[in-house]
C-alpha cells in the first residue's frame, strides 16, 4: 500500500558553532546540538546565537537527545577528528550527562551492541537507533531496560523525532525521511531529501516542523563534500 510521500523543501538557516553538527534536538531557548568532532554539546537560539556550551565525555558524538533533566549523547565509538581521551567508548555508548556542566552521570551500552546514531527522549522513555538490529529500540532511562522495539525500512538509521505517537527517522544513505508508527514500525509517510540539499544526519521536530543538521563527515570519518557542511536546516 502507498503513503504520503513528498519531497522537501529545505531552508538553510545557520551553521553549528564547531562545524560538524552530527545530534541535533530541541529545547525551550532553542537547539540543543552535539558536535562530531569535538564532542560538546552546544545550546543555541533558533538563530544559532550560542548560549552555552558544555564540554562531554562523549566521542564520535552522533546523535543527541535532551529529557528527564540530562543531555543523552550518541557516543559511536571511538573519537574522530580529535586525540584521544581515556573516557572515548570503544564501541557504541549511551553517555548520560549532566546539562550545566557536561560531567558524566552513567553510560549505557547500545541495544543489541554495535554503532548508534539518533536518540529522542519522548513521555519518559529514550528511543535509541540500533543499527546492529536495524531496529529503533524504546528504553526506560532509570534502568535502560528495553520495553519495546520497532524495525526501519532502510539502512543508516539517523536522527529522530517524536510525532504524537509516530517517531520519525531520519536515512542518511537514502535520503529519505520516513514517519513510523510507534506501535509496530508501519511506514505512515515520507519525506525524500534531493542529492543538492544539504546532508542529512541529526534531526528534531519544532512546532510541527522538521529539522535536520548536516555534520560535514560521511561514513568512516572523512568529509563527505558538502557545500553546506555544518549548517542546521528547516524542512518546509
Amino acid at each position: 500500500m502507498s503513503v504520503p510521500s513528498r519531497a522537501a523543501k529545505v531552508v538553510r538557516l545557520f551553521k553549528s558553532p564547531d562545524g560538524h553538527p552530527n545530534g541535533l534536538e530541541t529545547a525551550a531557548e532553542g537547539f540543543w546540538i552535539g558536535e562530531q568532532t569535538t564532542d560538546r554539546a552546544h545550546l543555541v537560539d533558533w538563530k544559532g546565537k550560542l548560549i552555552r556550551s558544555v564540554e562531554t565525555e562523549s566521542s564520535n558524538t552522533s546523535g543527541i537527545a535532551y529529557g528527564g533533566g540530562f543531555l543523552w549523547m550518541a557516543a559511536n565509538g571511538r573519537a574522530i577528528g580529535r586525540p584521544p581521551r581515556p573516557a572515548d567508548a570503544t564501541t557504541g555508548e549511551i553517555v548520560k550527562a549532566d546539562p550545566a556542566t557536561g560531567k558524566t552521570v552513567a553510560r549505557y551500552p547500545v541495544p543489541g551492541g554495535g554503532g548508534v546514531h539518533g536518540l529522542e527522549y519522548a513521555e519518559g522513555t529514550l528511543w535509541i537507533t540500533s543499527l546492529q538490529l536495524q531496529k529503533l529500540s524504546q528504553v526506560d532511562p532509570k534502568d535502560f531496560r528495553v520495553v519495546h522495539q520497532i524495525p526501519v525500512h532502510l539502512p543508516r538509521a539517523h536522527g529522530l523525532a517524536w510525532d504524537r505517537g509516530a517517531i520519525w527517522c531520519m536515512h542518511s544513505t537514502d535520503r529519505v525521511i520516513h514517519k513510523l508508527d510507534a506501535r509496530d514500525g508501519r511506514l505512515l509517510e515520507q519525506i525524500t531529501l534531493s542529492s543538492e540539499d544539504p546532508d542529512p544526519h541529526g534531526m528534531c521536530l519544532w512546532n510541527g516542523r522538521l529539522y535536520y543538521s548536516d555534520a560535514g563527515i560521511a561514513p568512516g570519518g572523512g568529509g563527505n563534500n558538502s557545500p553546506w557542511a555544518g549548517y542546521v536546516c528547516r524542512i518546509d
